[in-house]
């Protein structure tokens, strides 16, 4: 999108200054809203053309079978889809009777615009009906970030040619038509009409629906209310039927005139609720948006975005496409988050059906490290989600012999969703992934009401899976034998680096949590035995290594494998999995994704400078990046490892995941983890931020900031602990402000620094180590930005 002529670069929006209908679909992504609870596609206001039409309520799914063609004991029975939820977007207008369809008539100008500051999508059009009438369309919208239940839309037009007769009809729709797209395995199954209309009712300005969904139960109440405002002789009336409730307001406008319509929107949903408490619930919400009216919703909306951009801004100097690319992927990351009050977060979010609207592990991998520094408020709400999906992830730990907790590896209600079992039964690092992000999220905010609650259950039931799952050798070695690790390239290995350094964190950081709450630790029924058992299997955890290479494996006898023929492997093989057989990739040296390479991020204290550098080297040799996770890792590891230009294009790939469709599936919704991964490649890759933890536990903020040449600056702020810390680097010197809080200590470059508020510290960046450049597979190395980013992009990137 970004490269496309209709889209321009600007630092603090997303701006498409023309319509192109085969770039629809993709539009429709980007210029999502949503708040965690709600999700709204960028569709046009009148519904058509689309390419694929999205309303979503976080949690809302319909049930589906799995089929398999051999049945075996612990697969999933029940698949789980997100499904389009009753549409309030919809405003059709008719011009003379002509309806307002951008297919027909002629286009003078259209123009959408993301204000990433206020977060409101703003839509001009002006455009001449068959007829002959030309008029001007204008409409924001928003999706509330401060009342959950609301989107609203301000509609406008005003003729330009003379009388005019207009009719604008907003509706509530539900089952809408959904496309049928051929199947990429990454593309969520459809599911035709899921829902079951239970009351439809309109009434002066107000409409309202209830559906039900067909298997799954879930009640879902849709009303609306409308401001009108409009010349002497507009009219207007209502009326609905089971699947659409529509208000149908009508004027003759002269030249100079204006009919304006403000849409107010409210959602309600629920399993259990009955059917008028959910009306009852919708029909408030819409009532107290309404009294807070059209500009109150607006004031609401950039109080929340200013305070967010105070503690998340990330100023690029140098590159304006990174620059506009972070603030779009904060925005969106935060739009996933924001409301989600105990839900998930879906790898798409709220913007589109990929992969089935399911939650993976890479929510507390990727994307909770990005809230946890910038809206911790964010964080506790999608664990105490996992926490509350606790009894089936001990079911499910119970059918497959283990103790514990199981988690899913793909999810929306916290039953497991995979039929593929090589995941949805072996990934258990999905479990260490869970506890590391209690932990952070604890260290960060200092949060110990959590901690005692249900960040010690998750910790205590994940470690408990850890030690019934490993085993102990002769030589009291502990191993974790038949799992898949972050790689899906390969599977059902043995002692898989990633999980086994995990798991080891997972078990140390459980059996500290009990010994600080003891008498939680007695309520759960943990003894001494047992907190020890789990200290001594995290002493003795496997770390497989090859002597030979002097590399770390990222299993046990992985670098003994046969290597893949990259040679012979041409561009449009690409993506692996849709061209060879996952046995083929199993058994070979390949790599989907940074696997062993995220182990390095993850726990950065468990290896040396040396070992880090070596295992780049070898891994980037075996990545193939077929996953938009892989990229934002890799530019981690070559900032730390001194690769500045091999960062550099890492970070583009992934700040550019959707804005340039570079996965070729940005219709079907965002990629929220490789969007948090752009603030990764940005404050953990140039800025070299890490969480350090020495011999006493005590856990401290690492920083080891260095810039490719092409930045001239990069300046972010990170919460901890009640502190707000500036950091502001240059290319020779890195300048440290603690902008609130109380005195902080931080490692600069390996060395404690003491900071306390006032002026800031400013300490010079070492000069770089000079090693060889690694190499990629053939027809695999990124796109070197060094080479593509215009000299201008400097002075255009600099944030205001």
């Amino acid at each position: 999108m970004i490269s496309h002529s209709a889209y321009t670069v600007e630092p603090w929006c997303l701006r498409e200054t023309g319509l192109d209908l085969d770039v629809l679909a993709q539009s429709e992504s980007v210029f999502a809203l949503a708040n965690g609870h709600i999700g709204w596609r960028g569709n046009l206001d009148e519904g058509e053309p689309h390419g694929l039409p999205g309303s979503y309520l976080n949690g809302v799914h319909e049930l589906h079978p799995l089929p398999y063609a051999e049945a075996g004991y612990g697969y999933p029975e029940s698949g789980e889809t997100m499904v389009n939820v009753t549409d309030g977007k919809i405003i059709r207008l008719l011009v003379d009777d002509h309806p307002f369809d951008l297919r027909y008539g002629e286009l003078g100008c259209h123009e959408r615009v993301l204000d990433f500051r206020t977060g409101v999508l703003h839509r001009t059009a002006e455009w001449t009906s068959p007829g002959g009438r030309t008029v001007r369309i204008t409409s924001e919208r928003l999706v509330s970030l401060t009342q959950r239940a609301i989107a609203a839309i301000a509609y406008e037009i005003e003729p330009l040619d003379g009388p005019t007769h207009v009719a604008v009809q907003s509706e509530l729709v539900a089952n809408e038509q959904m496309p049928h797209e051929p199947g990429d395995p990454r593309v969520a199954a459809a599911v035709d009409a899921p829902l079951e209309p239970e009351e439809h009712f309109a009434r002066g300005t107000g409409l309202r629906l209830v559906h039900r969904t067909r298997r799954s139960g879930q009640r879902v109440a849709a009303a609306a209310d409308h401001v009108v405002e409009g010349p002497e002789g507009t009219t207007w009336s209502a009326e609905s039927e089971p699947d659409v409730s529509r208000l149908t307001v009508t004027a003759t406008l002269k030249r100079g005139e204006r009919l304006r319509l403000v849409k107010f929107v409210g959602y309600g949903w629920s399993a259990e609720r009955s059917l008028p408490a959910m009306h009852d619930q919708a029909d408030a919400a819409v009532a107290a948006a309404r009294s807070t009216g059209w500009e109150g919703l607006l004031a609401e909306q950039r109080a929340f975005l200013d305070h967010f951009w105070s503690c998340a801004d990330v100023e690029v100097e140098g590159d304006a496409q990174i620059q506009q690319a972070v603030r779009f992927s904060l925005f969106h990351v935060l739009q996933a988050a924001a409301r989600s009050e105990e839900r998930a977060i879906p790898a798409k979010g709220l913007t589109g059906t990929g992969y089935d609207g399911h939650s993976f592990w890479d929510v507390e991998s990727f994307v909770l490290p990005m809230l946890t520094f910038t809206a911790p408020r964010a964080v506790a709400p999608v664990l105490r989600w996992r926490h509350a999906t606790l009894p089936a992830a001990r079911d499910r730990a119970h059918t497959l012999g283990l103790a514990g907790a199981a988690f899913p590896w793909r999810t929306i209600s916290g039953a497991e969703c995979s039929a593929y079992w090589p995941a949805g039964t072996a990934a258990f690092h999905v479990n260490a992934d869970i506890a590391r992000a209690v932990a952070r999220y604890v260290a960060a905010t200092g949060d110990e009401e959590f901690e005692r609650g249900p960040g010690l259950e998750l910790l205590v039931h994940t470690a408990r899976l850890w030690r019934s799952l490993g085993h102990h050798d002769p030589e009291g070695v502990f191993h974790i034998d038949g799992v898949t690790g972050p790689d899906e390239y390969s599977a059902i290995a043995r002692d898989n680096l990633y999980t086994n350094l995990m798991a080891r964190w997972n078990l140390m950081a459980a059996a500290e949590a009990v010994a600080r709450h003891p008498d939680r630790a007695e309520e759960l029924g943990v003894g001494e035995e047992e907190a020890a058992a789990w200290r001594d299997a995290a002493a003795r955890t496997a770390v497989p290594y090859n002597e030979d290479l002097g590399v770390h494996e990222q299993s046990a006898g992985f670098t003994t494998f046969q290597h893949w023929d990259f040679a012979n492997t041409s561009a449009d093989q690409y993506p692996l999995l849709l061209h060879f057989p996952y046995f083929d990739l199993y058994r070979k040296q390949v790599v989907k994704q940074a696997d062993l390479v995220l182990a390095m991020v993850t726990c950065p204290d468990d290896f040396t400078a040396e070992e880090k550098a070596r295992n780049f080297a070898y891994y980037e040799a075996l990545t193939v990046r077929d996953s938009s996770l892989s990229a934002c890792c890799q530019a981690v590891m070559a900032a730390e490892t001194g690769h500045m230009r091999l960062a550099y294009a890492y970070l583009g790939e992934a700040a550019l995941m959707d804005l340039e469709n570079l996965e070729h599936n940005t219709r079907d919704g965002l990629h929220i983890a490789s969007l948090a991964g752009t603030w990764m490649a940005l404050v953990a890759g140039l800025g070299g931020m890490r969480q350090h933890e020495d011999e006493d536990g005590v856990r401290r903020l690492g920083f080891a900031p260095r810039l490719p040449e092409a930045l001239s600056g990069l300046r972010f702020t990170v919460l901890a602990r009640g502190r707000r810390l500036r950091v502001d680097i240059r290319p020779q010197a890195v300048r440290y402000t603690l902008e609130e809080g109380e005195p902080l200590e931080i490692l600069h470059h390996g060395k404690p620094v003491g900071l306390t508020a006032g002026p800031p510290v400013e300490l010079p960046v070492p000069p770089l180590p000079v090693l060889p450049e690694p190499q990629q597979p053939v027809g695999r190395r990124p796109a070197d930005r060094a080479l593509t980013v215009p000299p201008a992009a400097a002075d255009d990137g600099a944030a205001g």
